[in-house]
């Protein structure tokens, strides 16, 4: 089953320093179709004005996921980690025991804008860390990349891999691609697992064995029961992530 999510469908909020649509349910916004998607909880599309810094705040027992989809991202915490990051780059904060941290736009001329999803691990109490990488656009050309993919003793046996990809304490995976104008690509599922589709930028065309739609930048699609995937871009080509979670219903 195909379910698409258009941009002007998803719950949008304006904070004045940020601006945000939010997948899922998350702080005042409750929607009780939405809150879980197997392992994934959260997924926001974030927008911080120039030099605007989301404050120090605490969470418990998630991994937060960051993906910088355009300027340059700031991340500090309360144990002294930090660091810059251009578009491209994937974060893992686990964020187990406790840690207090904050998201921030570098820039003071340009806005900053950041993908956040909450994968929920694994086990509680992880001790806390951070993973960060960045990822040039060639990599991801034409391509299913896996940008994140399970810590060691975290996956299955056909568990993706990529030395290069940042690891989370779950199994699931996250991948990115840059595809030029027409140019496709296809994924094919894991037993038991499903996928959420998201365009960063662009416009593109997805479709499973008996479904299809379009999807404009900002949009998603859930995607339960299929063996695979497929999305095209359409004129001016995408950039993507799809995120491939196990099909467990925690709502229950």
């Amino acid at each position: 089953m195909l379910t698409l999510r258009r941009r002007d469908s998803l719950h949008h909020t304006e904070g004045g320093w940020f601006s945000a649509n939010w997948h899922f349910s998350f702080d005042d916004y409750e929607d009780p179709e939405n809150i879980w998607f197997g392992d994934l909880r959260v997924f926001n599309d974030d927008t911080l004005v120039p030099g605007a810094v989301w404050p120090m705040h605490p969470h418990r027992d998630i991994e937060g996921i960051t993906y910088v989809a355009e300027g340059m991202f700031e991340h500090a915490d309360s144990r002294g980690n930090g660091g810059i990051l251009p578009p491209g780059s994937v974060q893992r904060a686990t964020l187990g025991s406790g840690m207090q941290h904050s998201e921030g736009n570098q820039s003071q001329t340009e806005p900053m804008r950041f993908i956040q999803m909450w994968i929920i691990p694994s086990e509680r109490g992880l001790p806390p860390s951070i993973e960060q990488r960045s990822f040039d656009e060639s990599s991801r050309r034409g391509r299913w990349l896996p940008v994140l993919v399970p810590a060691p003793g975290y996956g299955g046996p056909n568990s993706p891999t990529n030395l290069d990809a940042v690891s989370v304490h779950q199994d699931a995976t996250v991948y990115a691609t840059l595809l030029g104008p027409a140019q496709a690509v296809t994924h094919r599922f894991r037993e038991g697992f499903q996928g959420y589709v998201f365009v960063v930028h662009g416009d593109a065309h997805v479709a499973t064995g008996g479904d299809a739609g379009e999807l404009d930048e900002g949009g998603a699609a859930k995607i339960v029961d299929e063996p695979e995937v497929s999305v095209r871009a359409r004129d001016a080509g995408a950039e993507l992530l799809l995120v491939e979670t196990r099909a467990v219903d925690r709502a229950s």
